[in-house]
């Protein structure tokens, strides 16, 4: 049986025992990952995606792909040239069992992009702040005073 999964904006059709190399995942290797997005399961179509189906994976590695280079040589009688490069994250995955129905009940964690898996925030507890309240009392209780300072230099004129 087959599938066909999203992920990173693209798309897989895949079958139990594939090697993929899809968009960087928030996992680490030998976690066990099931994609949710899956548009297609043997002959059953969605509509967009098919309900209740899943396809669990496990993670290999994190990789990164093969380096791009862009070279930009700008206009005539200059010598302005540019070069830049990229390597793609990317994490790879084997694919160990197409679920039809069911994948909701599973327990295994989703397949999370990287960019889009939430910050580990490890910060010490602040102090306790002085209550707002406490503020806006003493601030009512001190006598408003208005500047005289303009209607002084203004009889002076």
């Amino acid at each position: 049986m087959f599938a066909v999964l999203k992920t990173g904006g693209k798309q897989y059709k895949v079958a139990s025992g594939d090697v993929l190399r899809v968009e960087k995942l928030a996992a680490v290797a030998g976690d066990k990952v099931q994609f949710n997005e899956i548009l297609m399961v043997g002959a059953t179509v969605g509509a967009p995606l098919v309900a209740g189906a899943g396809v669990q994976a496990e993670v290999i590695d994190q990789i990164k792909g093969e380096k791009t280079i862009h070279f930009v040589r700008r206009r005539r009688k200059h010598s302005s040239k540019r070069t830049k490069g990229h390597r793609q994250q990317l994490t790879l995955v084997r694919i160990t069992d197409i679920l039809e129905k069911g994948a909701d009940k599973s327990g295994v964690m989703a397949a999370v992009g990287a960019a889009s898996a939430p910050a580990v925030v490890t910060e010490a507890p602040k102090a306790a702040a002085k209550p707002k309240a406490a503020k806006a009392d003493a601030a009512e209780a001190a006598p408003k005073k208005k500047p005289a300072a303009k209607k002084a230099t203004a009889a002076k004129e």
